[in-house]
């Protein structure tokens, strides 16, 4: 019993000694590339191993950072879409397979005929040619109007006349914001609800993890702004800025906190590991690992001997980044408030620090 205290002690005082290390490090990348805020955290699926929160809300306010604060997290929502719609295959509502035009046949004479076979899958995991729809040199997109999923479908029907984009040895999926939108059409056409709905149910009814859309409130609340970059001087942006991802909210809309989503990404590593939870263990391995390179909201990577399911996500005013080790069942996360070419530099190394710090232990 003796040595099994010391052993327990010692191993607390290395993870103390490394978080320590590691916050003052965190803090100097920080300040060094300029990012206002800075939350990170590294876990497994039961335990939080390191967490913390440094800097300020905003470069023009003196409220200092915690741990209840909000990010906008990008493209990591695609991640959280893919869920959703895992969810209803499990329930039968879909299958992987499922045809888009199997859903919606009367779309298919004006669509383009190269997408005639494009599934659920496809576009979960960018194989079915859709136009990125990433911001500049975008299609111009006509005005449409309604509510969210009325205006969504006005854009699906839009975007399937457009020329695909091809796909190549050198580029073997086509990244793709309105694709998400697809899959969401086809959700959102066999559950009778909204893509918003089903947002508030799976995440905020039965995981209560706390999830809101768009930019994090700051104008009742205190809480992050996200940051540009205008003649080289980071520029905070107010949550009441006129703002849309033009359709494209389900690839990319979600704001949540640091400790909520971490909940979100043990659910993940559980399931990795083999245990049922929200979703079946076998959905999680398919969601991550089931198609090569990018999976179904999840890059997914085999390089120098590491197995990765990874992402990055921004809307150009919020930096998110998490790798999960799929060999180790270890997590990494990273939120930022700001976006630029700083705060990527920054982020690849702090990410780089707290696997050094971390993996091993």
């Amino acid at each position: 019993m003796g040595k099994i205290l010391l052993l327990f002690f010692v191993t607390l005082c290395s993870l103390y000694a490394s978080a320590q290390k590691t916050v003052q490090y965190a803090d100097s990348i920080r300040a060094s590339y300029n990012i206002p805020e800075l939350s990170y955290a590294v876990l497994d699926g039961k335990t939080i191993f390191d967490i913390a929160a440094l800097g300020k809300h905003s470069v023009a306010l003196p409220d200092t950072a915690t741990l209840n604060d909000r990010f906008h997290i990008g493209s990591n929502t695609k991640a959280m879409t893919a869920f959703i719609i895992a969810k209803y295959v499990e329930k039968g509502r879909l299958k992987w397979d499922t045809r888009f035009f199997d859903l919606f046949p009367q779309w298919k004479e004006k669509s383009n005929s190269a997408y005639a076979a494009i599934t659920l899958q496809d576009l979960l995991s960018h194989r079915a040619g859709i136009q990125p729809f990433q911001g500049e040199g975008d299609p111009t997109i006509p005005s449409f109007h309604g509510t969210n999923p009325e205006k969504r479908k006005q854009f699906g029907q839009f975007i399937l006349t457009l020329e695909p984009v091809k796909a190549d040895e050198k580029n073997l999926f086509v990244y793709s914001n309105a694709g998400y939108t697809l899959a969401t059409l086809m959700l959102e056409k066999v559950t009778g609800k909204s893509w918003e709905q089903l947002v508030e149910k799976v995440f905020n009814k039965d995981l209560k993890l706390n999830v809101k859309l768009s930019w994090p409130e700051n104008q009742q609340q205190k809480d992050t702004w996200g940051h540009t970059y205008n003649d080289g001087q980071l520029a905070p942006v107010s949550s009441a800025t006129d703002y849309h991802l033009d359709y494209t909210e389900p690839a990319g809309d979600i704001n949540i906190k640091l400790k909520d989503y971490i909940r979100f990404i043990q659910l993940n590593i559980s399931g990795l590991q083999g245990q049922d939870n929200y979703l079946k263990a076998k959905t999680y391995a398919f969601i991550h690992k089931g198609i090569e390179h990018y999976s179904l909201g999840w890059f997914n990577i085999y390089e120098n001997g590491n197995e990765l399911s990874t992402h990055s996500g921004t809307a150009g005013t919020y930096y998110s980044l998490v790798h999960i080790d799929r060999l180790k069942m270890k997590a990494y996360i990273i939120f930022t408030n700001s976006f630029g070419d700083n705060t990527t530099q920054g982020v690849r190394l702090l990410m780089r620090k707290l696997k050094e710090n971390y993996q091993e232990k």
